[in-house]
């Protein structure tokens, strides 16, 4: 067999375990994947139903396998298992109880598959591999809320809530409709219409109180997630631009990502770093007093008045508190 049709062959096989691992996949799908034209998804297509694959297909929606055929899961190598260790040690530390547990329930059903040899291979990697938890990951009292997230999101059912906002003295009960969940800044959120508000909304999990699945269906056609997460209407920024001593610098290369950072410019004692800043007054310039003896402010001259308020009123309560008979 030569090269080409080799790869051909290749394609097929896994144009096949790919139908069997959806319900429907559509041809632009599987030539994004593949890396191939439209057309010739089309020809792999008709020679897997020449070889006796019964595909069903309908235009406009994409291609599906007939229920009754299935062939048995194909067995892992090696190396996908270890994949599947590190999969479960990230979902220990970023899922919630309930999907944790589904997932090591899984996990066991694979692990009865693989050879013995495998086993053995595994078994000594998952003991080496350790995800240190997160200080905050879901709200004690819901903490199954991503799983009937999970569960709303596929039924198309909404979601009865009892949520409280950051700047709310109280929680507040609400119907959502989820449109879909992300992670962001050790944190999951959802986004969804809010009937109470009659608008769409992202809630955090770790602020959820109660949660539960009700039966009513979605009133809405709603768009993918993407839609929603891109934002239509760009905040305001302040060009910021600092500079931080070098060894203090390597300590900053997570927590800036969160502040509008942009870029950097390297020197031999001194690493300049420029941001887009949504608020200065606030987050941006509590965040640099981390570290400020380290640091100058390059630009703007406001973000230098703000810190320097923040450093006066500090200092004069603690002078009052010096001053306070112990």
């Amino acid at each position: 067999m030569d090269s080409e049709n080799f790869k051909r062959f290749d394609r097929l096989v896994a144009i096949f375990i790919q139908l069997q691992s959806k319900r429907i996949v559509k041809a632009q799908e599987l030539a994004d994947r593949f890396q191939v034209s439209l057309r010739t998804i089309y020809r792999d297509i008709k020679a897997l139903e020449l070889s006796g694959v019964p595909i069903y297909s309908e235009a406009g929606v994409g291609y599906s396998l007939i229920d009754s055929y299935r062939l048995p899961p194909l067995s892992l190598n090696k190396e996908e298992a270890t994949s599947l260790v590190a999969a479960e040690k990230l979902m220990q530390k970023f899922g919630d109880k309930t999907i944790h547990e589904h997932f090591s329930s899984a996990m066991y059903k694979i692990k009865t598959a693989l050879k013995t040899v495998d086993k053995e291979w595994v078994s000594s990697i998952e003991s080496q591999v350790v995800m240190q938890p997160l200080q905050i990951k879901f709200s004690e009292k819901a903490p199954h809320a991503l799983a009937t997230l999970f569960e709303s999101i596929a039924r198309k059912t909404q979601v009865e809530l009892l949520y409280r906002a950051l700047d709310a003295t109280q929680a507040t009960r609400r119907l959502i409709e989820p449109v879909g969940v992300f992670h962001q800044h050790h944190s999951w959120h959802v986004i969804g219409f809010c009937h109470l508000r009659n608008d769409y909304r992202q809630f955090r999990t770790d602020r959820i109180e109660e949660i539960k699945n009700t039966e009513l269906p979605f009133e809405r056609k709603h768009q993918p997630l993407d839609f929603y997460l891109v934002q239509k209407d760009q905040p305001t920024t302040t060009s910021v631009r600092i500079a931080v001593e070098k060894d203090m610098a390597k300590y900053l290369q997570w927590d800036r990502n969160f502040y509008g950072f942009v870029s950097e410019e390297r020197f031999s004692d001194k690493v300049i770093m420029n941001f887009e800043v949504r608020d200065t007054d606030e987050a941006f310039s509590r965040w640099f007093l981390m570290f400020a003896d380290k640091a100058t402010i390059l630009e703007p001259s406001s973000l230098k008045i703000k810190v320097q308020r923040l450093l006066t009123k500090q200092l004069a309560r603690i002078n009052e508190e010096n001053k306070t008979p112990q």
